[in-house]
Order: C-alpha cells, then sequence, then structure tokens
C-alpha cells in the first residue's frame, strides 16, 4: 500500500473564530462560547457545564457552529492542547470563538474528514504544529503555519477505514461516558428526592418541624467524620518520588475525571516521601474534596490513597453515612465555595469546614441510600475501567493505523 506526501494547505483551509466582546460573556445562557478550554489534550470535544462561558450579544451568524464541524485550539491554554481536534456536538448552540479555527476539508478527493481528524492527533503532527508555534507564556499557532505540516496519506478508501476502526472504539467510550453520567445522575437525583424535597418512603406519615423531619437529627461535619488535609514531599528529594507506588492525588486528578470514581493517580510518592510531609494515608473509599482554587470537586478510590495540601478529605464515623455525606457535599458546593477565603486563590479551611452543619436522616433511609449509590459507584467503577482499557487500545492502535504499520 502507498501513502503519498503531502502538506495540510493543499487539502484544508483554517477560519478564525470571531472576536466576541466580554462584556456579554455569562456564566449561564442558551449559547455556548468555546475555548480552548473544550478540547481534551488527546482530541475531543470536551463540556465543562460549571466552567463554560455563555454569550448574550449579536454576532455574525456565520460563527455559529454546526453539529460535525470539526475545530482545532488555536491557543495552548493547558499543556497539551495546542492542535487538539473536537467534532463539534448537536443539542446546543456553540459559538466560533477567535481562539478557535473551523477547518474545511478543499479537496475532499485526497482527503477524508474522520481521517483527518485522527491524523490531527498523531504525534508527527502535533510535533511539527507545536514546533512552528510562538508565545513564551501563552504558544499559539496560526492556519499558515498548520497548513505547512507534512504528512504521509494512503488513498481515500484506506482512509477510510481507518476512520471507521478508530471510530468505533470512540463510540464504545463516548457510550460509556454517558451511561456513567446517567448512573451518578440517578443517584444524585434520588438524594434531591429524598433529603431535599423530603419525599422519602413514607413521607407521608412524618411530621416535619423547622425543616427537620421526624426522626432525624442536625449535626456538624467535625462530628459526624474525621477530616483530614494532605500534604507534598519536597520535590528536591529523589527518595521521596522515585518509585513511588503511593497512590497520591492532586486536584488535577478530580478536575479532569468527569466522574466521581477515580482509577489511579498521574503521580505517585514513596513511603518515606509520605512519612516525611503531612500527606496522610486515607482509607479506601474516602470522600476526597478540593478545598483550594478549584473547589468543591470529588472523588472516590477503592484503594489507600494519600493527596497534597489541596484536599479536605472526609471519613465518616459511621459507614453507613458515607453515600449520603458524599450526595449532602455535592448539593452544597455552592455554599462550601462561599465559605471559602484568600486573595491569590480561594481555599476553605479545614476548621471552617468541620462547623457546616448537616442533616442527619433516619437510619432505615440511610442504609436504603447507601446500598442504592453504593451499587451505582460498583457500576461506574466496572464502566470506568472498560472505557479506560478502550482508550488505552486506542491510543496504541492509533499511531500504528496512522503510520501504515498496521494494515486495514
Amino acid at each position: 500500500m502507498s501513502w503519498t506526501p503531502v502538506s495540510l494547505g493543499e487539502c484544508i483551509k483554517i477560519k478564525h473564530g470571531f472576536a466576541f466582546k466580554s462584556k456579554y460573556f455569562s456564566d449561564s445562557g442558551e449559547k455556548v462560547l468555546l475555548t480552548p478550554g473544550n478540547f481534551f489534550e488527546k482530541g475531543g470535544f470536551r463540556r465543562r457545564k460549571e466552567k463554560d462561558r455563555y454569550y448574550a450579544g449579536d454576532y455574525p451568524a456565520s460563527f455559529e457552529l454546526a453539529e460535525n464541524d470539526l475545530i482545532v485550539a488555536m491557543t495552548e491554554q493547558g499543556a497539551g492542547l495546542l492542535g487538539s481536534p473536537a467534532w463539534i456536538p448537536g443539542g446546543e448552540t456553540y459559538l466560533h470563538n477567535q481562539r478557535l479555527g473551523l477547518i474545511e476539508v478543499t479537496d475532499g478527493s485526497r482527503l477524508d474528514k474522520r481521517f483527518l481528524y485522527y491524523l490531527l492527533n498523531t504525534r508527527n503532527v502535533r510535533a511539527q504544529i507545536n514546533a512552528s508555534a510562538t508565545g513564551t507564556k501563552v504558544r499559539h499557532t496560526a492556519p499558515e503555519r498548520i497548513y505547512r505540516v507534512a504528512v504521509d496519506i494512503p488513498c481515500k478508501a484506506t482512509q477510510r477505514k481507518i476512520a471507521e476502526t478508530l471510530t468505533s472504539y470512540d463510540k464504545l467510550i463516548e457510550v460509556n461516558k454517558r451511561r456513567i453520567e446517567l448512573l451518578e445522575e440517578s443517584a444524585q437525583q434520588l438524594y434531591k428526592e429524598w433529603f431535599v424535597r423530603f419525599r422519602f418512603p413514607g413521607h407521608e406519615h412524618v411530621t416535619i418541624t423547622g425543616g427537620v423531619p421526624e426522626g432525624w437529627g442536625k449535626s456538624t461535619y467535625d462530628q459526624i467524620s474525621d477530616t483530614v488535609g494532605g500534604g507534598t514531599p519536597s520535590t528536591k528529594v529523589p527518595d521521596y518520588w522515585d518509585g513511588g507506588d503511593v497512590v497520591w492525588f492532586v486536584p488535577k486528578d478530580l478536575t479532569r475525571n468527569h466522574s466521581l470514581v477515580l482509577l489511579d493517580s498521574e503521580k505517585k510518592i514513596t513511603a518515606r516521601g509520605l512519612e516525611k510531609s503531612s500527606a496522610k494515608l486515607l482509607p479506601p473509599n474516602a470522600i476526597m474534596m478540593s478545598s483550594r482554587a478549584s473547589i468543591g470537586y470529588f472523588g472516590l478510590y477503592d484503594g489507600v490513597a494519600s493527596t497534597n495540601q489541596g484536599f479536605i478529605s472526609v471519613i465518616p464515623k459511621r459507614e453507613v453515612t458515607q453515600m449520603y455525606l458524599l450526595h449532602n457535599l455535592m448539593s452544597r458546593k455552592g455554599e462550601i465555595i462561599g465559605l471559602a477565603s484568600g486573595t491569590t486563590y480561594k481555599e476553605i479551611s479545614k476548621s471552617t469546614f468541620r462547623r457546616i452543619e448537616v442533616l442527619i436522616p433516619a437510619d432505615a433511609l440511610l442504609e436504603e441510600f447507601q446500598e442504592f449509590a453504593s451499587d451505582i459507584i460498583s457500576q461506574v467503577r466496572v464502566l470506568k475501567k472498560q472505557t479506560d482499557n478502550l482508550t488505552k487500545a486506542r491510543d496504541i492502535l492509533l499511531p500504528k493505523l496512522m503510520s501504515g504499520e498496521i494494515a486495514v
């Protein structure tokens, strides 16, 4: 099978986005203003419902994106994002911001659009885009630089077969992600129904006085749980890091996870590093909450773990309260952020957190919710592991298919 050398500029055009005016930015609305933050480093669209900005002003209609448009990140807002591609999903209105490029395939006889998406995710193409980028603190690329990227491509029929193979993996990954989202949402909705709206089993026969159902009580997080901080071993001492096998989470592990279930940490420390820092070992399924900068992200890990200082981890004194407390905290994220203080970055202190009051439902309800939500977490963990394996298999296959090492 022969592959033909081309430069991307022979087959594509890239359109710059519109300079939307900041005075019309909003935290809510109907039109999502996309940024490089809406890309995953390895490609793909990333919806960030809590961080996405919306636009309420006027703009040229030509800068409204359509479903299945292919866009590329032109600014490295985060490590690895420069040159990352994404497909525009359906269901919402997305706006083409100035830091994004809209790709049009101008020579469809030579280049398949889906193949191009995977081509942009190869190490070779990303390396060329990065090599020609400009800027010191924040790096940028431009259409003309991307046009100069040199690649080898097979015939159109082979491109389609390669794209179909890789797309099959991506579809399975997306289905699993959606299933995880629906499962976690079902637990959140049941929490709200029972413990916020008070429509729990048998509520018709329970008297509510002062906002507290009969048989329930009030407490504080200090009384019902142990709250643990974290720490970071000195990065100047290799013995604290090299060959480490102690799972050690940082807030980024949570903000990039998009699920409650954590499978592993990006970095690990040694037992010596744990001993020589304020990091502490947490029991399996401790409720980990980010407590500074990006406050109110949560995670559960089914093994022993530790965290850096950007966490407050909650260890319930009674196991039956675990899932209830997790969802209680998740539902109060805005309140928790409101209790944070600081100038450089916001942080909620352990002393402030411990004073937060919490309603404690009757044991029968706690047990029923614990069983339901724990089963949800177990299902999510299975799906996360499947997704992780699919992602690894796709990432191994992609460069081999895109270089012709493996034929389809």
